[in-house]
């Protein structure tokens, strides 16, 4: 079974580790370790960062109890709802695990569904887990790398102003093949 730690770190990486940063354009607006400001405005790490903040758009900031706090975030959030502890594949569970959190829980659950030839519902049940656990990881890791470039591709096309994150998005998914 997949365990949260590997996928974390890897995810972390893709997020720029422990910084606070807004990019220009970047609808999620303000993060910090990859949490969006403007879609978990009531995430308890908030408090801590603007005692460190003053004005600034970037910032490194890693103390022990904000670890603690982000990772909780991630395991609470991602993890369990994707129920990646139950994935056999440690690979699979990353990939979908990076996607969920660049993406969001509904949009990679329906697309690894898809992938795996379920229904698309948007929620992890036992027939998607049985469908991830079966399927080859040569098969799940081009359809999923294929299916991710596209869904990036079609933000772009829909918002030209998100044009400048297709590369790194692209990037973050070939990370995963």
């Amino acid at each position: 079974m997949a365990v949260i730690g590997p996928a974390f770190e890897k995810m972390m990486m893709n997020e720029g580790g422990y910084i606070v940063h807004t990019v220009k354009g970047d609808i999620g607006g303000m993060t910090y370790a990859g949490i969006s400001r403007k879609y978990h405005p009531s995430w308890s790490g908030w408090s801590i960062i603007d005692d460190y903040l003053s004005n600034k758009n970037y910032c490194q900031i890693e103390t022990s109890e904000l670890t603690d706090l982000v990772k909780d975030f991630y395991n609470k959030n991602y993890w369990y709802p994707l129920k990646c502890f139950y994935i056999d594949n440690q690979k699979i569970a990353n990939s979908l695990f990076d996607f969920a959190v660049n993406t969001g829980i509904r949009t990679a659950s329906k697309l690894i569904q898809i992938v795996v030839q379920v229904t698309p519902d948007g929620f992890v049940g036992p027939k998607t887990i049985n469908a991830i656990n079966t399927i080859d990881y040569q098969t799940f890791s081009s359809r999923f790398f294929i299916s991710k470039v596209a869904r990036y591709t079609n933000i772009c096309n829909n918002n030209k102003s998100q044009s400048k994150f297709l590369l790194g998005w692209i990037n973050r998914c070939i990370k995963y093949i």
